[in-house]
């Protein structure tokens, strides 16, 4: 069931035309919370995409939520994200020693 979700993370989020594209599946890091007991995952995702050029963070978590609102609270209990720019990347990359 958990690499179903991950996978229907990942075909939902391809909508954001990602350059790079990461889902986690960390629901065995938090065995026995209260949300996990129904059987929703915690989930990481981290996502480089050129549509988050510009935009807050909060704008980025936002295009991310709106391709999977409709799994919350059911499949997805909690969602960490990592939403950055290309040039985000670029320029972290290239300034680490």
């Amino acid at each position: 069931m958990s690499g179903d979700r991950v996978e229907l993370i990942r075909e939902r989020l391809a909508a954001l035309a990602p350059d790079n594209l990461v889902v986690e599946d960390e629901s065995h890091l938090h065995a026995g919370h209260a949300g996990a007991q129904g059987g929703a995952g915690h989930y990481r995702v981290r996502i480089v995409a050129g549509c988050f050029k510009g935009l807050s963070p909060v704008a980025r978590h936002r295009l991310v939520y709106d391709r999977l609102s409709d799994l919350m609270p059911h499949a997805i209990h909690a969602l960490a994200i990592e939403a950055k720019s290309p040039a985000e990347t670029t320029t972290q990359t290239s300034t680490a020693h």
